[in-house]
């Protein structure tokens, strides 16, 4: 399909990548419909702005009327200080489930679902990750995005919709300390991997890892090949910096998530070991 017959609608975006993906994007697409719970820039050629509650199914629907693919870059972000699992409860438990009932409704072709590294940040740094493997959330956050790509997997499976999971690492314009140099996706990376997401050949349902092409990743992305997906930017271009900067903390260090998996940790960081070395669950019988 050409890029001026698809009709987008990108859900969050006002936010930060919402933003960089609405700019990046700009006159690629028939109609990019913008959607978001805060106000937006006035709408220009090409483009449709409209008020979309996550939590409002009815609202959702509506707004995903004649779209070909959805952008979720919606919910809470990062996890919250306070209360986390009453933060991440509405907008990316519910809010996330109405996402995939709405594009169901409304007869919606493919989702591109952000998901985040936090899904799987228990994993150790000193284990080469690939997007297959168990998740190991780190945090609140982490666990609602697990939970998201559970039902975008569930909604492929049972109703054919075309969903790809993005666990996004750290957005930043540039990387800022050590684990970013691993994890770290630079802005015109995060536009590129969506635009590619958009303009895939058909497939079903796939997890990949949204990372620009770091030379220290902690992730096998190998799987990202069939979007067609090329990095450009590399996080050991501020490698010199950044190492001249402050260490990490010791319950940080080890595990891919940081400071999430330290916030709020009990014991030592090497009981959180690989699971095949855990005692066998005794079976009741």
């Amino acid at each position: 399909m050409s890029p001026l017959n698809r009709r987008i609608l990108l859900l969050g975006a006002a936010g930060g990548i919402g933003s960089a993906i609405r700019l990046g994007l700009a006159g690629r697409y028939g109609l990019m419909r913008l959607a978001d719970i805060t106000p937006l820039a006035p709408a220009r050629s090409g483009e449709e702005t409209v008020h979309a509650d996550l939590l409002d199914l009815p609202t959702l629907v509506a707004a995903m009327a004649g779209i070909d693919t959805v952008i979720h870059m919606a919910g809470v972000p990062v996890e919250p200080e306070t209360n986390a699992w009453d933060q991440v409860l509405p907008a990316n438990i519910v809010g996330v489930h109405n996402l995939f009932e709405a594009a169901r409704r409304a007869g919606v072709k493919r989702v591109l679902f952000a998901s985040s590294h936090h899904a799987a940040g228990f994993h150790r740094r000193d284990t080469p990750t690939a997007e297959t493997m168990v998740p190991r959330p780190d945090s609140y956050y982490g666990v609602s995005k697990v939970f998201g790509e559970a039902m975008g997997r569930m909604y492929a499976d049972k109703f054919g919709l075309q969903v790809l999971s993005l666990r996004i690492g750290a957005y930043r314009d540039r990387p800022f300390d050590i684990r970013q140099l691993s994890v770290w996706i630079s802005p015109r990376d995060m536009v590129e991997l969506v635009r590619c997401g958009i303009e895939a050949a058909d497939f079903g349902y796939a997890t990949v890892y949204g990372v620009s092409g770091n030379t220290r990743s902690f992730w096998d992305n190998s799987d990202v090949a069939f979007l067609g997906y090329a990095p450009r930017d590399n996080a050991e271009d501020w490698a010199v910096e950044v190492l001249a900067g402050p260490g990490e903390d010791a319950l940080a260090a080890p595990f891919q998530g940081g400071w999430y998996c330290a916030k709020g940790f009990v014991g030592a960081p090497e009981r959180v070991d690989d699971d095949r070395q855990a005692p066998a669950p005794k079976v009741l019988v």
